[in-house]
């Protein structure tokens, strides 16, 4: 009785907070200092990124946590699973999910603690974000064909890599998963076909994909602008179809289980993100607003095509705090502003998959470790990928 007190006053303290930030009167704050950018950063990210990403994505998490059997988990994704497969479907994963640095870590963390080998999870876990459809398509119009093909050939690419060297670092962890039979298969006893389970898992990522479509802003009608209209009108049918699979496929037992486990996600995750955010945005700012460094630094280190250049673009993208699509708007003022082609690959290929508060998070999930070997990984192959392509168009 005790323990469910104590979760309801976790949650109804996360609730107030979460609302408190929501309807943050920032405006009445008279001073424009990077306090002030934290503080709308923030505000910004409960509102646009909350409802719509982190929970969905919070009982996505949870459903795999529960629905999900443990032998599956290792039958694709585990130390014995066909390695074409695992990182073969891993590194592409980011073109159904188009999800954020922050929201693909809920994803993450559930198939890593089912069992996942460090190597496809990592995958995963950098293509979630990474490999974005209509990001790459915007890159593309907006940035130029060279720039968008290079992110999506350096994205995937990047993917297997850097899984694959997760795993040589980790080989040792990786055997002692292995050998280690004794986890349970699977909570609950009871069955459903396969289809039944994918309809299930499938109408919850539909919900997760169309809330949050971005206006791709074209001035033709096309396929991308034709989801962004009807964006409502598919989140709201996908919710239908998981409210009749809940109700007939679900018993009263598992949705309590699943209710339980996303809450556990949602605590462990949410309120690192917040302070992950809220430094993200007091030390660069929002998109077109400055933190406490200003943006002239940035822009005056990224020039050229030089080590230096690409090393910092990555570094400031690694740290810097993109949601989907905001890359694109921003990287086009930074090369109006003389930011070279190579620093700007850097950063769309570190940026998108890397941010403080994300790293905040792996933390608690990898182990301090794994986290930085995993955002150094990122950071150099991002260095070298911009130097390569700056070297290739100049």
């Amino acid at each position: 009785m005790m323990g469910k007190k104590n979760e309801m006053s976790k949650f109804f303290i996360m609730l107030v907070v979460f609302l408190c930030l929501y309807f943050l009167p920032i405006e009445l704050i008279r001073f424009r200092n990077p306090l002030f950018e934290a503080l709308a950063l923030v505000k910004w990210y409960a509102r646009e990124h909350v409802i719509l990403c982190l929970i969905p994505a919070f009982f996505i998490a949870g459903g795999i946590s529960v629905f999900v059997s443990q032998a599956s988990v290792l039958k694709y994704f585990g130390a014995e699973a066909n390695k074409i497969l695992s990182y073969g479907v891993a590194s592409v994963s980011g073109t159904i999910l188009a999800v954020c640095s922050c929201t693909v870590l809920p994803l993450f963390s559930s198939i890593y603690k089912r069992g996942a080998g460090i190597g496809p999870a990592t995958a995963f876990l950098y293509s979630g974000p990474a490999i974005n459809v209509l990001a790459i398509i915007m890159t593309a119009r907006i940035l130029g064909w060279q720039i968008g093909l290079a992110r999506a050939i350096g994205a995937i690419i990047f993917s297997i890599i850097i899984g694959l060297t997760m795993h040589i670092i980790f080989i040792k962890e990786e055997r002692t998963k292995k050998d280690n039979k004794s986890m349970v298969v699977q909570q609950g006893g009871y069955e459903r076909s396969l289809a039944q389970t994918g309809i299930y898992f499938g109408s919850m990522i539909a919900i997760l994909v169309f809330a949050n479509w971005a206006n791709p802003k074209s001035a033709s009608i096309t396929f991308w602008t034709l989801l962004y209209q009807y964006k409502w009108h598919l989140t709201f049918l996908f919710l239908v179809v998981l409210g009749a699979t809940v109700v007939k496929w679900f018993h009263k037992d598992e949705l309590v289980l699943w209710v339980e486990s996303t809450w556990t996600f949602a605590k462990q995750i949410f309120p690192l993100l917040f302070i992950g955010v809220f430094i993200a945005g007091f030390l660069l700012g929002r998109p077109g607003h400055e933190g406490l460094i200003p943006s002239a630094i940035i822009t005056r280190f990224v020039g050229g095509n030089s080590l230096s250049a690409n090393f910092f673009a990555s570094i400031v993208g690694a740290f810097m705090y993109f949601a989907t699509l905001t890359e694109v708007p921003i990287l086009q003022g930074l090369l109006g502003a003389g930011m070279g082609k190579g620093p700007a690959l850097a950063l769309l290929l570190s940026g998108p998959a890397l941010s403080l508060p994300s790293m905040l998070v792996l933390k608690t999930i990898l182990g301090t470790k794994k986290t930085v070997i995993y955002v150094m990984i990122v950071v150099v192959m991002s260095t070298i990928a911009g130097m390569i392509f700056g070297y290739m168009v100049k």
